[in-house]
């Protein structure tokens, strides 16, 4: 077993995984998986930079997670940076402060690199299911971007598109500085046209029509999919390949566009990061799940961090 770190750092949150790995079994035993919300893509969509207050509160996550991973004795390290950190013109100073406190550079990976990883990550196990119709769909519906990747063993088509929970949210719902809420009818179909155009880029390259099985990845997925659970706090356990329907996912995202901040912040497996950015999340799914005519997604918690881990191993 090696010993590795991997860390993620998205638009929205930035998450760390330790874990003993072995390559030659397949086993990954996890000893601390954690996230934060940090909002580094706070303003990029806009300003095409990191905001100071973003950058700080991404650091005080670093600094937090190097602790953790000198008192586990990781013996690798490996840092990934995507959206939100590709798009900015003073992106060094983000890899300045990440080697300062860490120690590794961070790398800015493709969207195409960011696919593969997620890919990975989400179908190591799912592989074992016989059940389960290939090939996968997988769709890791992030802060910045959303990545689709077809595949059955090994990758054969992947995209990565720029329509994310918070550059829908920032783009379309955010009026002088406040996001609206509920968003107006005309936000919404703004919203569903990116989304609609960027389904229509990723089928360029990616064969949506062709998956048999759909794999729901990140934040607003698996926020979802507690929601449809009815779970009382947020369980990974549970949620780690639930299903939840179309109709389930349809009739969430109408009660999430519908419903107050507070209304929406009271839900228990809300985190208080994603009160305002569920609603484009689950739009983001729901249009998904409509193009490829899934009748559900199966969520997985393992993802692009297991991805980066594996590939440290």
């Amino acid at each position: 077993m090696t010993r590795v770190a991997g860390i993620d750092c998205g638009t929205n949150s930035i998450r760390l995984l330790v874990a003993d790995c072995d390559p030659a079994t397949g086993e990954l035993v996890e000893l601390d998986r954690r996230m934060t919300i940090v909002r580094l893509g706070q303003g990029v969509d806009r300003t095409g930079r990191l905001a100071p207050e973003a950058l700080e509160r991404t650091f005080a996550a670093c600094r937090e997670y190097a602790g953790i991973i000198k008192e586990l004795g990781a013996e690798r390290v490996r840092f990934v940076a995507t959206s939100a950190s590709r798009d900015a013109e003073n992106r060094e100073d983000f890899v300045r402060g990440v080697v300062e406190i860490l120690g590794v550079e961070p790398e800015v990976i493709s969207g195409d690199q960011e696919a593969e990883f997620s890919f990975t990550g989400a179908t190591r196990e799912l592989a074992a299911h016989e059940h389960l119709a290939r090939p996968f769909l997988v769709v890791d519906i992030g802060g910045g971007s959303t990545e689709f990747v077809v595949g059955d063993d090994h990758v054969r088509a992947a995209r990565s598109v720029d329509v994310g929970c918070v550059r829908m949210t920032e783009r379309h719902l955010v009026v002088d500085g406040v996001v609206t809420d509920p968003p107006s009818e005309e936000q919404i179909a703004a919203i569903r046209a990116d989304i609609e155009a960027a389904l229509d880029l990723a089928a360029e390259t990616v064969p949506l029509a062709e998956a048999r099985t759909l794999v729901g990845l990140a934040g607003s997925v698996t926020t979802l999919a507690g929601i449809a659970l009815g779970l009382p706090a947020y369980e990974s356990s549970a949620i780690h390949h639930s299903r939840i329907t179309h109709e389930q996912v349809r009739e969430i995202t109408e009660r999430m566009l519908t419903s107050t901040h507070d209304e929406r912040a009271a839900i228990p497996v809300m985190h208080p990061g994603r009160v305002d950015v569920i609603g484009a999340g689950a739009l983001v799914l729901l249009a998904i799940m409509k193009r490829t005519g899934a009748e559900e997604v199966v969520v997985s918690e393992h993802d692009i961090l297991d991805g980066i881990a594996w590939s440290v191993a």
